[in-house]
């Protein structure tokens, strides 16, 4: 199946660590990097999620009306009459009147008893399968990141191969800056999933300080009001991408497709929209990690993003980026290679390029030219495996090649043959290049060059 849905176009998989063992969780990570070599991989640590028992591998419905007893209890099974919740100490703060919801929100309780024994009645009823995350007042949730939970997994991490690490509930700078000082590498991107109203609040600190984001619409729908998630999805992908991070979209996007042959309308327009408001990734969740026809999902979502990707205003995004929101910091660096990708780009669409290649070590220089979503390939050029993975997750990078060229004439050769090669370029065609100069050292990108293919 993890062949077939490489087949089928995927760039990243997601490896979950809130569900199941930790021992589990790495042995799928090696099986993926095995099978998959040349694709990243993101593992996804839970953060302060609060998750019921196991329902079971088939779906159990949960009635409007109905009251159920909800326990403290690890390992054990949830019912339609008592749901198990794995965290001490957080139902003696529930309170009558208090809501709690069930996934993604679908299925949501009001607590009607809370002294001796806490008892909820369904509000909004629906289907509930496996082990859902339970949203309870963020009022009696004050983990701090990494929790212990997490620490224990990014110890178990520490010596594995993958490119991406996802953090649940960020809500602050400092959050991420956290969790990067327990991995304690700097080979892996750290990508912040805003999903708390805190999250939304401190967008811009936490994008400073994040290499990725993510719009997990899942827990942001249940925890902001529903009608604002939308719009906080376009907040978001603008604001990221104009400083060069990869901003993924995610959850329900197909979710039909768990288990019917085809998405509702809706879900196509969903997709669609979410390429049309620039982000750089769409991602599936149940769909493809319990539904019945992974393979199935992938290739419709890559339908529906090939053809929205025809409808994209290239021109009109690039137009309205300014060089000053590539980076937080100041940097020379940084301000070097905003003017030099912002030159790059005005080039390449004054004389219709056939791509645009990216000479880069961290992949920051792939990822800059990436935020103006230019209407050809981008192609990088770097001497990292792993950034090689990494730039997967970025917008229009086409091709990857890698090369231990240095000098700027022996990377111009080995992008004209490596574009000739692919069938990218032929004799005539303008391609551009960005590349850090012998003087301006490997750090810095501070040459454009455009170049005829012979």
């Amino acid at each position: 199946m993890l062949r077939e849905l490489v087949r089928a176009g995927v760039d990243v998989f997601r490896i979950s660590f809130a569900h199941g063992d930790i021992a589990s969780g790495v042995e799928l990570l090696r099986r993926v990097r095995a099978i998959a070599p040349d694709l990243a991989i993101m593992v996804d640590i839970p953060g302060p999620k609060i998750r019921a028992g196991s329902f079971g591998t088939s779906l159990v419905t949960l009635n409007v009306g109905d009251e159920i007893e909800l326990v403290e209890a690890f390992g054990e099974v949830s019912t339609i009459q008592r749901i198990t919740v794995e965290r001490e100490h957080v139902l003696s703060q529930l309170h009558p009147g208090d809501r709690i919801h069930i996934g993604d929100g679908g299925v949501s309780l009001e607590i009607v008893r809370s002294k001796k024994q806490v008892v909820a009645r369904v509000t909004s009823g629906g289907a509930v399968m496996g082990k859902p995350g339970l949203s309870l007042p963020s009022s009696i949730i004050n983990d701090r990141l990494p929790t212990d939970d997490d620490r224990l997994r990014l110890e178990a991490l520490r010596d594995e191969e993958f490119e991406i690490l996802a953090v649940s509930f960020v809500r602050s700078g400092s959050d991420v800056d956290s969790v990067r000082e327990v991995l304690a590498r700097n080979d892996v991107m750290i990508m912040a999933k805003i999903e708390t109203g805190e999250g939304v609040e401190n967008l811009l600190e936490i994008i400073e300080r994040s290499d990725a984001i993510m719009v997990a619409r899942g827990d942001l729908g249940v925890r902001l009001p529903i009608e604002e998630v939308p719009h906080l999805q376009k907040v978001i992908v603008r604001l990221g991408i104009r400083y060069a991070r990869p901003v993924v979209v995610a959850t329900q996007m197909l979710e039909s497709m768990t288990h019917a042959q085809v998405p509702t309308r809706a879900e196509v327009t969903d997709v669609a929209n979410a390429v049309l408001d620039g982000a750089s990734d769409v991602m599936l969740s149940g769909e493809t990690a319990i539904g019945d026809d992974p393979v199935g999902t992938v290739i419709t979502m890559d339908r529906i993003v090939r053809r929205a990707e025809k409808s994209f205003p290239y021109a009109e995004w690039g137009a309205g980026l300014g060089v000053q929101h590539l980076a937080a910091s100041s940097t020379r660096a940084s301000r070097v290679t905003a003017a030099i990708t912002g030159a790059a780009w005005r080039a390449a669409m004054d004389e219709n390029a056939v791509a645009i290649v990216a000479c880069t070590r961290s992949g920051m220089t792939a990822r800059a030219i990436s935020r103006f979503r230019p209407p050809m390939p981008i192609v990088a050029i770097t001497p990292s495996a792993s950034t090689a993975r990494q730039l997967r997750s970025s917008w229009g990078v086409q091709e990857i090649f890698l090369s231990s060229a240095n000098d700027i004439d022996s990377l111009c050769d080995v992008a004209l043959t490596q574009l000739k090669k692919v069938g990218l370029a032929k004799s005539g065609d303008p391609i551009v290049l960005m590349a850090g100069s012998s003087s301006g050292g490997a750090a810095i990108t501070d040459t454009v060059r455009m170049i005829i293919v012979p």
